[in-house]
């Protein structure tokens, strides 16, 4: 099977992207991180009245300058009368301006002295004064369908007086890792074992996405097992997504189940690293068959299964940005694949990418000291000096936000 380029990989994929869940409403409490059923609508206008900015003194700027008594006294909270006309209501941080005032001075621009003031400077009319409705007004729409809800997004509902919001249920994603040579961290290990990165980093992101990642036990390299598994799996979850045995080895048994249980649809990707990536249907349930190696497993998935899983959430996902840097290293051998070099960042006029270590595909400190996934094209050498573009980390591991 040739190799698939990305762009044409995450086309096709994206073309069979199940229905988005169903959804329910829900407290807000429970909203973080969850994507929005519907758009949401104010209801009521913020602020929902004029109200003062400052501490400090509710007037007519028709009765300045001179000195006015002080004639009521409005905290926030309370209810405002109408102001007598040639004098000041003391007034707090937002309380309700009251009728007849039109501009508010600050307590620090005033000489306050036996019920009276005396204004200090120039006062400007209709100034230190939120409107109604400046913020939001009633009908507007305040959050799109699609958006996955961040904790100042729930504030804001919660300022419009919404108590749950429609939100999509989270989708459970099966996360399945393979290989004899695999331990659990925390196990006792033998010289020739090595322990299970990629189940902790791939659920890691699957949770940051505000999903449900339904971890296993490392599976040995035995292709009745492994079927087993995958279609034990594909019962109880939305997708299912592999670590190891999808390459061309003898004990690389995962892409062979996936087709002898159901239907293979993509293997091998044009990228370095991340070429051994398969992706099929196991009885109904699509799978994603990631790289063994622990870079491997965690650039492919940032780069498609993120966005797959994101819009199979009903979530609005753009496009990682890109941005350019100077690359502060060379390549000079042009590659038949599209290449992501782990990256450090360094500030300047423009900024300066150097390799981030090793860029081996069983390195997985040169992911995590790295900021950013510098692109080298195919048929591609670069200079040191030469601008590249950068993918920053920070893009491809944050939670879903649009």
């Amino acid at each position: 099977m040739a190799l698939t380029p990305l762009s044409d990989a995450l086309h096709m994929l994206m073309t069979q992207v199940p229905s988005a869940p169903r959804s329910s409403n829900e407290p807000l409490r429970e909203c973080l991180w969850r994507t929005l059923a519907a758009p949401v609508t104010a209801c009521i206008d913020v602020p929902g009245f004029d109200n003062s900015a400052m501490d400090g003194y509710a007037v007519r700027a028709r009765d300045l300058p001179g000195t006015l008594p002080v004639s009521q006294r409005i905290p926030a909270g309370a209810a405002a009368q109408p102001l007598i006309p040639g004098t000041a209501a003391r007034i707090f941080t937002g309380a309700m301006l009251p009728d007849g005032a039109d501009t508010i001075i600050m307590q620090e621009d005033v000489l306050a002295k036996e019920g009276e003031i005396s204004v200090l400077g120039c006062v400007t009319h209709g100034q230190h004064i939120r409107r109604q409705g400046a913020d939001i007004r009633v009908g507007h729409t305040i959050l799109s369908e699609g958006r996955v809800l961040m904790p100042q997004d729930l504030g804001l509902a919660a300022s419009l007086g919404y108590a749950t919001l429609p939100v999509r249920r989270r989708l459970r994603v099966a996360v399945l890792t393979t290989g004899d040579e695999l331990v659990a961290p925390g196990e006792p290990r033998q010289p020739w074992q090595i322990y299970n990165s990629n189940g902790p980093q791939i659920c890691a992101q699957i949770e940051a996405m505000g999903m449900h990642a339904i971890e296993t036990a490392t599976l040995p390299d035995e292709p009745t097992i492994i079927g087993d598994a995958l279609e034990r799996a594909a019962a109880e979850a939305d997708c299912i997504v592999t670590c190891g045995g999808v390459s061309v080895g003898e004990e690389d048994h995962v892409r062979a189940q996936i087709e002898a249980r159901g239907q293979l649809a993509l293997w091998k990707l044009a990228i370095k690293p991340g070429k051994p990536l398969a992706f099929g249907v196991v009885e109904g349930c699509p799978v994603f068959g990631l790289p063994g190696n622990p870079v491997s497993a965690w650039v492919t998935f940032a780069l498609v299964v993120r966005p797959w899983l994101a819009k199979a959430q009903g979530a609005e996902l753009p496009s990682p940005r890109r941005f350019t840097a100077q690359a502060g290293f060379q390549v000079d051998r042009p590659g038949s694949r599209e290449e992501f070099l782990r990256v450090e960042l360094h500030a300047g006029n423009p900024w300066i990418a150097r390799k981030s270590s090793d860029q081996s595909s069983g390195v997985l400190s040169s992911v995590s000291h790295a900021q950013g996934l510098a692109i080298i094209p195919v048929g591609s050498t670069v200079k040191e000096g030469d601008p590249v573009q950068v993918l920053l980390m920070s893009e491809l591991l944050s939670p879903l936000t649009a």
